[in-house]
C-alpha cells in the first residue's frame, strides 16, 4: 500500500498514513481517464445553439422571376441557401452532447486519477481542516504552509461553509466535498490536498 505523510494545517508531519491499494495504487488507465474527462466536458455542453433553415427564414413565399426566358438561372425562391438571408444548410440545431459510460469504467477512471496524484507526488493527505469562520487570509496562510502551488483541489468529508468560502476567493483552489470529487477536477488541479476523513470516505466508496 502507498503511504504518504500526514500532514497538519501548520505544514507539520503528524505521522503517516496508508493509502488503499485499490484506490491510491493502481496503473491509471489512459484511455479511460480521456473517456471521463470528454463525458464531462460533453455534459457541460448546454447544446441551445440554432439556426434556420430554408423553411424558417422571412420571405420567398413565390417565384422570383419565371422559370424560362430571362437568361438568368432558375430559381425557387429568394430564401434558398445561395441567396443572401436565405436559409442555413445542415446548420446546428438543438442537441444533447451527454454521452454514456459504464459504472465500472467511471470507478476506474476517478481510481486512475487519484493514482496518478500519487505517482507524482502531488497528494497531500490533512489530518484535519477546520476553520472557525470564512476567512481567505486564514486559509492562504494554511496553503503557504502546505507550500501548495497555483492550483490546488481540496477536498473535506463533507460541505464546509466556511472552508469554503474561505477558498473560493483565491484564484486556481477549487473546494469539494469527498462524494463530489470527480476526474476532471483531480487531472485540472496541480495538487490533491485531502483530509484523513475524506480519504476514508473515498475508499469506502471506491474500494
Amino acid at each position: 500500500m502507498p503511504k504518504v505523510a500526514l500532514l497538519n494545517i501548520d505544514g507539520s508531519q503528524v505521522g503517516e498514513i496508508e493509502l488503499n491499494d485499490a484506490v491510491f495504487g493502481i496503473e491509471p488507465n489512459e484511455h479511460v481517464l480521456h473517456s471521463a474527462v470528454l463525458l464531462q466536458r460533453a455534459s457541460l455542453r448546454r447544446g441551445t445553439h440554432k439556426v434556420k433553415g430554408r423553411s424558417e427564414v422571412r420571405g420567398g413565399g413565390r417565384k422570383p422571376w419565371k422559370q424560362k426566358g430571362t437568361g438568368r438561372a432558375r430559381q425557387g425562391s429568394i430564401r434558398s441557401p445561395q441567396w443572401k438571408g436565405g436559409g442555413v444548410v445542415f446548420g446546428p440545431t438543438p442537441r444533447s452532447y451527454s454521452i454514456k459510460l459504464p459504472k465500472k469504467v467511471r470507478r476506474l477512471a476517478i481510481k486512475s486519477a487519484l493514482s496518478s496524484k500519487v505517482i507524482d507526488n502531488a497528494i497531500i493527505v490533512l489530518d484535519q481542516l477546520t476553520l472557525n469562520a470564512p476567512k481567505t487570509k486564514e486559509f492562504a496562510n494554511i496553503l503557504s504552509n502546505l507550500k501548495v502551488g497555483r492550483k490546488a483541489l481540496i477536498v473535506a468529508p463533507s460541505y464546509d461553509d466556511n472552508v469554503a468560502l474561505s477558498a473560493r476567493n483565491i484564484p486556481g483552489v477549487k473546494f469539494v466535498a469527498a462524494d463530489g470529487i470527480n476526474v476532471l477536477d483531480v487531472l485540472t488541479y496541480d495538487q490533491l490536498i485531502i483530509t484523513k476523513e475524506a480519504v476514508q470516505k473515498v475508499e469506502e466508496v471506491l474500494a
